[in-house]
Formats: structure tokens, C-alpha cells, sequence
């Protein structure tokens, strides 16, 4: 997908949405869809509190991966109670891989809940209000970067049961912790590119991973390599491997057809 530069009313909508006493922010509509913010519970004893970014998009539209390619905007998702900055861990679920003729791309084509864990700062177990800042784009024949200030306060309806269905929708679409026997490991990394060689559970075969880059690397649309009984990917390198890019480590999601894991390749 291409940004336009030609539509400036839509390229930004920093529009304040507030929500009614409820542990959800109000929807903020853009032209592909609509997003908002849900929690769910109260903080555990570690000040944590599970939620999710809930995106509605109008059919023939699309939002974007953690590492959505060359030319995408990655959801970025900043909270704060008060002046204090609120931690935030996004959990995304497993993407399709898409090419709309400029460059391959990883993304979603409908509805998606963003899984978020919320560690909330010291002396704000109950917060009476969370300010959240979102940026993502949502894309049909162009994108359009979409900025909100999503407020709302997390102590109210906490036991609605319809955002409970959501925040749970979301966690549980996310893929499951690699582990032994089905996982993916770096083997090397030659001819610009770093080899991948995924383990996998007796008779699944793999249908796609999907790798993360860095600040510091960028990395290409992984590809399938033949090598016997061996599940090769090489995901070709954008730019020579930088010496302090050793020891990073890179998120995935392995793609099967027998579910899907995340986890992190370690570079060597």
C-alpha cells in the first residue's frame, strides 16, 4: 500500500475520543474503520491490567503487522495515568502476508483486537483516568496514518461482560509460546541473509514466518529455501549485518498449519 501525500485532511485524525463510565475509551472513527481501547479486571498485585485495541475495519481495508515492510506504519500504542507513563506490551495475532504491487507487506484484512498488557505506574492501582495515544494505518487503494488520544477510566465497569469478551478474544487469538519441537532458530546467516530452520510437530507443514526487524536492522519478506527434510526460510538482510546487531534478538511468528507460535531468534 502507498501513503497518499494528497489528502491531507485525512492523513491525521488527532481527535480525543472519551468514553461514558466504562473500562473503555469511545470509538474513534476514521474512514476505514473505527478503533477504541478496552480493559477488562483490575490490576493484578503487579499493577498489571489486561486490555486491548480493538480495530473495526470497513470491508476492503487493512491495518498493518508489528513489522509491516518497507513503506507501513507499525501500531505504536503509548499510555499514561496522570504524568506517569504507563508500560505497554502489544500482543499480535498471527498476520497474512499481502503484496499489493509496490512491496510485500504483513497485515490483517478484517476486524482485529490487539492484546495489551498495561503495567500501570507505581501508586496507580487504581487509576481514575488512562490516557491512551494510538498511531497505526489502515490502508484500501491508499493509507492513511490514523493518530488518536483515546481517555477513559479503567476502574469503571470493570465487569462488563461484553469488553471481558473482547480482552479475552484478544489474548486468546494470539499464537502460542514457541517451544521445543515447534519453534524456529537462526542457523546462519550468509549471502545476506539470515537462514531460518523451523522446528515443527510431526505432520504439520509450514505455511509462512513472518520476522521483525529493529532500530538498528531491516529485514526483507522471509522466503521458503529447499534443503531436504529441513523447513528453511531466508529472510534476506536490507542492509549488511551491523557488528552490534550481534546477540539481538528478533520476534516471530511461525505460521502452520497446525496453529501458529511466537518467539525470538537470537542472532548470532
Amino acid at each position: 500500500m502507498r501513503f497518499s501525500a494528497f489528502l491531507p485532511c485525512l492523513c491525521l485524525a488527532v481527535l480525543p475520543a472519551f468514553g461514558a463510565q466504562a473500562a473503555s475509551s469511545g470509538w474513534h472513527h476514521v474512514e476505514g474503520g473505527s478503533i477504541r481501547v478496552v480493559t477488562s479486571g483490575r490490576p493484578d498485585a503487579a499493577g498489571h491490567l489486561r486490555g486491548a485495541l480493538e480495530i473495526r475495519l470497513k470491508p476492503g481495508w487493512k491495518t498493518y503487522w508489528l513489522d509491516p515492510g518497507a513503506s507501513g506504519v507499525p501500531p505504536t500504542f503509548a499510555a499514561a495515568v496522570g504524568a506517569k507513563e504507563a508500560a505497554v506490551e502489544i500482543g499480535f495475532p498471527a498476520p497474512r502476508r499481502f503484496d499489493d504491487g509496490y512491496a510485500p507487506w504483513a497485515g490483517y484484512d478484517h476486524p482485529v483486537s490487539l492484546a495489551l498488557t498495561l503495567a500501570l505506574p507505581d501508586g496507580a492501582a487504581a487509576p481514575a483516568r488512562l490516557q491512551a495515544s494510538v498511531f497505526l494505518g489502515v490502508c484500501e487503494t491508499i493509507c492513511i496514518p490514523v493518530q488518536a488520544t483515546l481517555s477513559f477510566d479503567p476502574g469503571a465497569g470493570t465487569d462488563d461482560p461484553e469488553h471481558a469478551a473482547v480482552v479475552e478474544g484478544a489474548f486468546a487469538a494470539l499464537p502460542e509460546p514457541a517451544r521445543p519441537g515447534f519453534s524456529a532458530r537462526v542457523v546462519e546467516v550468509v549471502d545476506g541473509a539470515v537462514v531460518v530452520e523451523a522446528a515443527l510437530p510431526e505432520g504439520a507443514r509450514a505455511l509462512d514466518l513472518f520476522v521483525a526487524g529493529t532500530q538498528t536492522l531491516a529485514l526483507g519478506a522471509p522466503e521458503r529455501a529447499a534443503d531436504g527434510s529441513r523447513t528453511l526460510f531466508r529472510v534476506p538482510l536490507s542492509t549488511h549485518l551491523p557488528a552490534r546487531a550481534a546477540g539481538e534478538e528478533l520476534a516471530y511468528t511461525l505460521v502452520t498449519d497446525a496453529g501458529a507460535v511466537s518467539g525470538r531468534l537470537k542472532l548470532p
